[in-house]
C-alpha cells in the first residue's frame, strides 16, 4: 500500500507518535484528532469555553485537511470525543457550520474518561480526494 504524510504548520505538531493525517492510495485522507492547540505557541486555546475550543479544533482540522489538497466537502466520516456529554449540543452547534447538512460525513460522537491535555474535545476524520 502506497501512503503519503501529511504535516503542516498551519497545524499543532503531534505530541505523540503519529502524523497530522496520512493519504493512503492516492485518495483516501486519514486525519488525525485535533484538540484546540494554538499551532504557533502549543498553548491550549479556550480555557474552559468548549464552543471556543470546538472552534480551534475545527481550524486545525481545516489546516491539515487543506494541507492534503482537500476540503470540508470531502470529509465522509469524522468522530467528536467529548469530556462531557453535557457539551454535545455546543459542540454540535460549531461543528454545523463546517458542514452543509444536507452532504455532511457520517459520524461518531462519544465521552471519553479522558483527552490528551485535558481538553474538551477531539476530532479526527476521513476525506476522499
Amino acid at each position: 500500500m502506497s501512503h503519503d504524510v501529511i504535516r503542516t504548520d498551519h497545524a499543532p505538531a503531534p505530541v505523540g507518535p503519529y502524523n497530522q493525517a496520512i493519504r493512503a492510495q492516492g485518495a483516501m485522507v486519514f486525519a488525525s484528532g485535533q484538540i484546540a492547540l494554538d499551532p504557533a505557541s502549543g498553548a491550549l486555546v479556550g480555557g474552559d469555553d468548549v464552543a471556543q475550543q470546538t472552534e480551534q479544533v475545527m481550524k486545525n482540522l481545516e489546516a491539515v485537511l487543506t494541507a492534503a489538497g482537500v476540503g470540508w466537502a470531502q470529509v465522509v466520516k469524522t468522530t467528536v470525543f467529548l469530556a462531557d456529554m453535557n457539551d454535545f449540543a455546543t459542540v454540535n452547534g460549531v461543528y454545523a457550520r463546517y458542514f452543509d447538512e444536507a452532504t455532511a460525513p457520517a459520524r461518531a460522537c462519544v465521552e471519553v474518561a479522558r483527552l490528551p491535555k485535558d481538553v474538551l474535545v477531539e476530532i479526527d476524520c476521513i476525506a476522499v480526494a
